[in-house]
């Protein structure tokens, strides 16, 4: 099984024998079991590199994913701010009452404060 391969040090379009090659840098099966097993390794490897290519091609499928992500976050962010809305209405109620006894302490401050000074 001969094959073209260009390498740095040999001529560009050499022959070179792939059994050959395997045997001088140590990487070759060792017998046909191994030489199936790579074989089915590289043909795994192989289909998850396509897979992978084709989810990057699909732009209408990472469209929808990025909208259902954005969905789901403004849904979560919805929910906070209900939440925040809820907590933040009970703190007013809690509240309220000091609230209205020291508008009305300023309010009758002030006004004792402009019956002072227009008498004066």
């Amino acid at each position: 099984m001969t094959h073209d391969v260009r390498r740095a040090g040999s001529p560009s379009g050499a022959h070179v024998d792939a059994a050959a090659e395997a045997a001088a840098t140590g990487r070759g099966a060792k017998g046909p079991d191994e030489l199936r097993r790579q074989i089915e390794r590289t043909r795994h490897q192989l289909g998850d590199t396509v897979e992978e290519l084709a989810g990057k091609m699909d732009v209408k499928g990472r469209a929808r994913a990025r909208a259902e992500e954005l969905r789901d976050r403004a849904g979560a962010m919805s929910v906070q701010m209900r939440s925040s809305a809820a907590h933040a209405g009970e703190a007013g109620k809690r509240h309220r009452k000091p609230v209205i006894i020291t508008g009305a302490a300023v309010a009758a401050v002030v006004g004792a404060v402009m019956v002072r000074r227009h008498r004066c």
